[in-house]
């Protein structure tokens, strides 16, 4: 941590409110840590940031893409990662702390979010990241070919990931940019009867020959709405070091791969730019 980093950015003591490009965010402040903060949007709890401690993950979903992320390449390894939605940057500064010298791409197509952000809880100085402000299609078709070693989507607009980060044709775009055996991940929501997940899964599966879904067991059983992550990649995965990692969790996750995880999508089709719908609405008793 640099020297004076611990000035720059606000202190947590009482909740900031602005109108962004997607609606109103809000930074509330953590009371157990000083500089920590939760980002909302329209009242929806999007990330969690501990500017003194940027490898605390407190969210669910996040913890677990983050176990991608300590998995993609041995340990301290340099990634160069691109992330679709930014949000808090939370996973970029979560690699730049785990991962030093790492480059990163964030694409988030909420100008006053990123201006926000940047204001409030700015990055960390000397961090390798870079924030464009575009669409995620948009952004993602100008990154080259084969760069990336990681690709972490977690896209919601008002809840809910746009409808053209859904198809087929939107992985083919994010295969042509990982490199041989990069990984992609994705955060998903979804509720009873599952049909969004079932379908992200096999859409995935048309691009990617190795998938692997983490999630916790009341959602795969379609007992509640939630969070699962999605992982592919063209290599093996490592789902033995992932379980465990899942299974360390405060909430425990379960992770299905193989041909557990194709039984679970029970002959769904997979999406394309033709038919591609947006993931569901949550209902409001989620953020109750």
């Amino acid at each position: 941590m640099a020297k004076n980093s611990r000035r720059r950015g606000r202190t947590a003591q009482e909740t900031v409110v602005e109108r962004v490009d997607g609606g109103l965010a809000e930074l509330i402040p953590d009371r157990d840590r000083p500089r920590g903060w939760t980002l909302l949007i329209d009242g929806a709890p999007q990330s969690h940031v501990d500017l003194d401690d940027p490898a605390l993950l407190t969210f669910e979903y996040q913890r677990r893409l983050g176990h991608v992320a300590d998995l993609a390449a041995p340990p301290r390894q340099p990634l160069n990662a691109v992330h679709l939605g930014g949000g808090a940057f939370t996973l970029a500064r979560y690699i730049a702390a785990t991962r030093p010298r790492s480059t990163q791409q964030i694409v988030e197509v909420d100008a006053g979010l990123v201006q926000f952000v940047r204001r409030e809880l700015p990055l960390e100085s000397g961090a390798r990241i870079r924030v464009r402000t575009a669409d995620a299609r948009a952004g993602l078709a100008k990154i080259p070919d084969g760069w990336a070693d990681l690709v972490i989507a977690d896209v919601f607009s008002g809840a809910r990931t746009p409808a053209h980060l859904t198809s087929a044709e939107f992985l083919a775009d994010v295969r042509r940019v990982l490199a041989p055996g990069g990984w992609y991940t994705a955060n998903l929501a979804d509720g009873p009867p599952l049909t969004h997940l079932r379908r992200q899964i096999v859409t995935a599966g048309t691009v990617f020959p190795e998938l692997a879904l983490v999630a916790d067991p009341t959602v795969l059983r379609g007992r509640r709405f939630g969070n699962a992550v999605l992982l592919g990649s063209a290599r093996a995965l490592p789902v033995a070091e992932l379980t465990r990692l899942v299974a360390g969790d405060p909430h425990p996750g379960r992770v299905e791969h193989g041909r557990a995880l194709a039984d679970f999508t029970g002959g769904a089709a997979p999406v394309t730019d033709a038919d591609a719908k947006a993931s569901p609405a949550p209902p409001s008793s989620v953020f109750e």
